[in-house]
């Protein structure tokens, strides 16, 4: 064409871009099509009048309804209505692919549409090409669907504000990703930065606490809760004159703004920037507002969540007390872990109570249930636990007062929420490592020994707290030796994972043997380790026999007696009394000396031990009106070492010889004790005596090969004699001739079924 002729019509070019024209009006039905379009829609080439249902035939069902649902959108934004569509022929075969680009318009009066566009053929790319994965052509929607699926659950495991952040900022969209994200958020009347990517640390300073009337259009976003989207710098500069500036020197070419709404509230704004323009067709605009819905809904649960926690969080710091200044001679560590659902609150606690006489406290409970009531109670309880024993009473009474308190606030007239408590009272003296126990329905403690020998070491117990009003709670006194650890926990450092109290035992003491050996620096590691072991991952190759993984709240407490020197004393001693009313408890002694005894080298001398303390303490319990005290000791090295065990009663009677016949029942104490004990002896005290016996480890020797008097490192030990008291010594292998045995305390004890191999005492004839 020469210059200065007359362009030519729109038709001719239309025509010659094989570019057809449509037009269609909503509210008459009818869609008319110029020859082109015809054409391409498959029909005879001249212009022509369709309806909507003939239209409709042409086309692949899923256009068609992308068609109707784009308009609306369009009309609503003020921009173009882009689609691309499957032209179908009569037997469903697909013909072509064309892109349709109309500008609708809506007619409020007859509330109808009116589309004037185009219609234009586009060639399917090649799958995988990089046309295949533009905006217009290619399997797009099959791409979006895909990409859309994967943000949606990746968005829903997201469980913090900054994980959100994460995802959003690794989203990949299809055919068009942006490199810079903003999320603001609101805080009264103004805009607030809550999370970016793309961008250097500051550059957003100017848009953070900027206010909602400020001409920016995340702030327009917040005002109208309407998306802003803007394909080039001349809109945006347009659009926004006084914050163009601001967004200039980032070099972006299209932007989009979409409102982020949770229950019909506008809780912020969402920018997507583009360093490439972006037509922002009806397709990509889908996607960015399902991203932006998803966005919104992730952060409402991560606020809601973060807000949760924060409050749990500062619940417990508030409830949970420091471990106060340094014990002179101690040391303390101290863990709590919430591990249930929920607001991950419940009613465990821990404290450390300094005493007026100088000596500090250690207590430890745990309140039935796992919810706010628990811990509010957990939080009164624990108060009224320090009042009681700042006021300078002894455990029993601590524990007494505590029951009265908690059954006062929990027995109402309606009986609606009665609730108990466990808890262990343990008062400590600094200068003696003298402990005085009590324990109300509370795990017992454990003691992890100089030489790192772990055993639970029983206490005398009574009801919860809050059950009785009037529940008595004995005392348990003994001494935490240098070297040696207390430990305290509630029941869930023992069950969780599946475990029962027997099973969670072995695996708690597994974990305290494999530690190394504590010292001053080395009890906070003791601490993680044994959180790690049940809580952390590791925990789940030690799961329990229980079919379900029980989870439950963790508090633990490690008291650690210092090491007086450099040297570690090669000394394992534990000490045990059993009242006259407690015959029960002389099973839990022969329990106890095996867990003393668990790595001698001869399982025959543990079971000789174990028969002897048993009769021994079975015949103070029958044969006088005192308590009996058991202490045994293990010194000296592995395969050379010595066990001496004391029963000490208050009684005045000293042993005497018995003859018994060949059917007695009893008389025969002393002479087991001179034919198993290497040494034994009774010593007489200033008020009652003392009666002990001595066993040198022999490293699996049997007892008829000892030389007489036994075997201690290779030197004879001849048996001792006590100054106006029954003399020791045994013969290895042999005793005193029939009805010359040595006589003494009725031997009571007979042999339990199913127990110690060697027989020991029966808690019924005690």
């Amino acid at each position: 064409m020469r210059t200065g002729e007359p362009l030519p019509s729109v038709g001719d070019v239309l025509a010659a871009l094989a570019t057809g024209l449509w037009h269609w009006d909503t509210a008459a039905r009818l869609v008319t099509v110029d020859a082109e379009a015809a054409r391409l829609l498959g029909l005879p080439p001249e212009a022509t009048t369709l309806t909507e249902v003939q239209t409709r035939a042409r086309l692949h069902p899923e256009d068609w309804n992308e068609i109707t649902g784009v308009v609306p959108l369009a009309v609503d934004e003020g921009t173009l209505a882009e689609v691309r569509i499957r032209i179908m022929d009569e037997q469903g075969n697909i013909l072509r692919v064309v892109r349709s680009r109309s500008k609708p318009s809506f007619d409020p009066e007859r509330r109808a549409y009116e589309l004037i566009g185009t219609l234009q053929e586009v060639t399917e790319p090649t799958p995988g090409t990089r046309a295949a994965r533009s905006a217009v052509t290619g399997d797009w929607r099959r791409s979006r669907e895909a990409f859309l699926l994967d943000a949606g659950r990746a968005l829903a495991e997201a469980r913090s504000t900054a994980e959100v952040l994460r995802v959003a900022g690794g989203l990949s969209m299809p055919g068009f990703s942006p490199d810079g994200l903003v999320v603001f958020g609101v805080e009264g009347d103004r805009l607030t930065i809550i999370g970016q990517h793309g961008h250097q640390p500051g550059d957003m300073g100017p848009f953070s606490h900027m206010a909602l009337t400020t001409d920016y259009p995340a702030a327009e976003v917040v005002r109208t809760g309407r998306a802003v989207y803007m394909s080039s710098p001349a809109e945006y500069k347009a659009r926004y004159p006084a914050t163009w500036p601001l967004a200039r020197r980032f070099g972006r070419r299209s932007w989009a703004f979409l409102p982020l709404t949770v229950g019909g509230r506008t809780m912020g704004a969402w920018m997507a920037a583009f360093a490439y323009p972006v037509a922002f067709t009806p397709d990509e605009r889908a996607v960015l507002a399902t991203v932006a819905r998803m966005l919104a809904q992730a952060l409402s649960r991560a606020e809601a969540a973060e807000s949760e926690r924060e409050l749990t969080e500062g619940l417990q710091r508030s409830m949970l007390p420091s471990l106060g200044p340094e014990i002179p001679g101690m040391q303390v560590a101290a863990r709590y872990i919430p591990t249930g659902g929920g607001l991950q609150v419940g009613g465990d606690w821990y404290d450390m109570i300094p005493l007026p006489s100088g000596r500090f406290a250690l207590a430890m409970g745990d309140v039935q249930g796992h919810d706010v009531r628990a811990a509010g109670l957990m939080g009164q309880l624990r108060i009224a636990l320090r009042a009681y024993a700042a006021e300078g009473h002894r455990p029993d009474a601590v524990l007494s007062r505590a029951s009265r308190f908690l059954h006062g606030i929990t027995h109402d007239d309606q009986m609606t929420d009665i609730r108990f408590a466990t808890c262990v009272y343990a008062e400590a003296d600094p200068a003696t490592g003298m402990l005085e126990i009590a324990r109300a329905g509370h795990p017992h403690p454990a003691i992890r020994m100089a030489d790192g020998t772990v055993m639970m070491r029983p206490t005398a117990g009574g009801l919860p707290l809050g059950v009785d009003p009037d529940a008595d709670y004995p005392t348990t006194r003994f001494t935490l030796e240098p070297g040696e650890t207390l430990m305290l926990c509630t029941d869930g450092l023992i069950e969780t994972g599946g475990h029962d109290l027997e099973s969670g035992w072995r695996r708690l003491r597994a974990i305290l043997e494999a530690h190394p050996e504590n010292d001053e620096a080395d009890l906070e590691s003791l601490a993680d380790a044994l959180v790690q072991g049940v809580h952390g991952p590791s925990s789940h190759h030690t799961t329990g026999p229980l079919s379900d993984r029980r989870e439950d709240d963790i508090a633990l407490v490690l008291l650690c007696r210092l090491l007086d020197g450099a040297v570690r004393p090669a000394v394992r001693r534990t000490l045990l009394s059993v009242a006259q009313d407690e015959p029960d408890r002389i099973s839990e002694t022969r329990r106890h000396l095996r867990e003393l005894l668990h790595d001698w080298a001869s399982p025959e001398q543990v079971d000789s031990a174990v028969l002897l303390v048993s009769e021994m303490v079975t015949n103070v319990l029958v044969h006088t009106d005192a308590d009996a005290l058991l202490l045994a000791e293990v010194t000296g090295e592995a395969g050379a070492r010595g066990l001496r065990v004391e029963v000490t009663d208050a009684g005045d009677d000293l042993p005497h010889r018995r003859r018994p016949g060949e059917l007695a029942s009893s008389g025969r104490g002393l002479m087991l004790i001179e034919l198993l004990a290497d040494a034994w002896g009774v010593d007489p005290r200033g008020e009652g005596k003392s009666i002990w016996f001595e066993l040198y480890e022999s490293g699996g020797v049997a007892d008829g090969d000892v030389p007489v008097g036994g075997v201690a490192g290779g030197v004879v030990s001849e048996g001792r004699v006590a100054e106006g008291g029954v003399s020791g010594g045994r013969v290895a292998g042999g005793g005193a001739p029939a009805g010359e045995a040595p006589g003494g305390e009725g031997s009571e004890g007979g042999a339990e079924e199913g127990e110690e191999p060697d027989g020991g005492a029966s808690e019924g004839a005690a």
